[in-house]
């Protein structure tokens, strides 16, 4: 999107023309904050004779100070008092990266209200309140850019709002987890157990102590929230994202995925589905998948992050790359800080534009395809049982087979497609038979 004039009601804080320095308050200093400082310090020569800009950490903000540091700096230049840093006057730019809501909403409007841009790698604050701190930024005529918040290293944010700006993009499905992707990808080419997997990300410092948001989706879904915002111009808050997390998944379903010529990925997809009632229709959600093992996504591997774009005009397109880890995400973080600070330079924005209301429907009435993999009795008449409840609900089977196991017979169906609705009354109405043993497992399935 290209920048604006910034709006003459509310100027920017003027920058030192002298050496064209730029002085970058920072608001926490954790693994990509410490990686950013560290990065800035490397690339600060490189970027002057690039821009002309010369980047300098002006103030940190902090949660303590007797933590030790890994990077040595002044200790004056660490505070605790997280809003003198924005209120500083040798901060010309904020970049903001303590993550959660508060005290980052209003840190960020406080900023934002001084007319000074601000960068952010935080999808949990953006997810919930984007709309607001959108419109505080345009109104301000300054930048509010969060490339890190979505894939971590990957130039996915730009993309969208840049390159495929007058795209008509029509979908983007991806994994935009990398803790998720890594528990997956050990439980389907090792054979790891769901609580194995978690326990060595945890070992690798790829998941959390309490992975809850990780594994139940929470990440991925304010991850989609955003990038359906910027992918549509429409305003998805983060709880109207259907969420689904992995926990449910089983070895089994792994292998007979794999059987089936499957990879069991947790997608993050929001897309167009045409008007209603004369407004955006879209579907915005984050479940478990099963992928054909000849899709570009099922190669993502480990904890790397790709972005599936399907766009009118251009085709698809995938973005792939790290999507976690302090430098990958302090080198998008950097990215965004030198285009802020140089429109600062030049008086202009790059405004995310005006959000038109959508509709976000319900997963309910959404279609795919589905995987459906249950344990029934073994005795004659049972298929037939199970079949006919399928047929009462209008859900077609695709393919069918049957293992046995001893007195009982594990069934695994593919549907044609169906709607959300009819499948999961479908399996209302299987748990309700005297011959299937336990819930069944359902996954949707991506077409290829």
């Amino acid at each position: 999107m290209a920048a604006t004039p910034a709006n003459p009601a509310h100027p920017a804080n003027p920058v030192n023309p002298e050496h064209g320095r730029i002085g970058v308050g920072v608001l926490g200093y954790g693994n990509v904050g410490s990686a950013l400082v560290a990065l800035l310090a490397e690339q600060q020569t490189a970027i002057a004779k690039r821009t002309g800009m010369n980047l300098e950490v002006s103030r940190v903000g902090v949660r303590s100070l007797s933590r030790q540091r890994e990077l040595a700096l002044d200790a004056q230049m660490f505070t605790t008092d997280a809003l003198s840093v924005v209120n500083d006057p040798a901060t010309d730019v904020v970049v903001e990266l303590i993550g959660g809501v508060q005290p980052a909403r209003e840190l960020v409007l406080a900023a934002l209200r001084q007319g000074k841009p601000v960068v952010t790698a935080n999808k949990e604050l953006l997810a919930n309140h984007g709309a607001e701190l959108y419109e505080t930024a345009d109104a301000s005529g300054v930048d509010l850019l969060f490339e890190a918040a979505v894939g971590g290293g990957i130039p996915l944010v730009r993309s969208l709002r840049e390159s495929l700006a007058a795209e008509p993009v029509s979908r983007v499905m991806g994994i935009v987890n990398g803790t998720t992707n890594y528990i997956l990808s050990q439980m389907t080419e090792h054979g790891a157990t769901y609580s194995d997997a978690l326990a060595d990300a945890q070992a690798l410092g790829f998941a959390e102590r309490d992975p809850t948001a990780d594994v139940e989706g929470f990440d991925a879904a304010a991850k989609a929230a955003v990038v359906a915002t910027v992918a549509f111009g429409a305003q998805v808050p983060a709880d109207s994202v259907y969420r689904e997390g992995i926990c449910g998944v089983t070895d089994e379903d792994i292998a007979q995925a794999e059987r089936l010529g499957y990879v069991v990925k947790l997608l993050a997809i929001a897309e167009r589905v045409g008007y209603v009632n004369e407004k955006l229709g879209l579907a915005v959600r984050v479940h478990p998948a099963m992928v054909p093992v000849h899709h570009p996504l099922a190669l993502v591997r480990d904890s790397f992050n790709a972005v599936f774009v399907e766009g009118d005009a251009v085709g698809e397109l995938m973005l792939y790359g790290r999507g976690a880890g302090g430098r990958p995400t302090a080198s998008a973080v950097l990215g965004d800080l030198v285009d802020a600070a140089s429109n600062l330079c030049q008086n202009t924005c790059t405004p995310i534009g005006s959000l038109e209301d959508a509709v976000i429907c319900s997963i309910n009435d959404l279609e795919s395809e589905y995987y459906i993999n249950m344990e029934v009795i073994d005795e004659p008449g049972v298929l037939a049982a199970v079949a006919g409840v399928f047929g009462q609900h209008g859900v077609s089977i695709r393919s069918m087979e049957q293992e046995g196991l001893g007195d009982q017979a594990r069934i695994v169906f593919i549907t044609h497609t169906a709607t959300e609705r009819d499948v999961q009354a479908t399996l209302g109405d299987l748990r309700e038979l005297d011959s299937v043993r336990g819930m069944p497992g359902l996954l949707r399935v991506i077409g290829g």
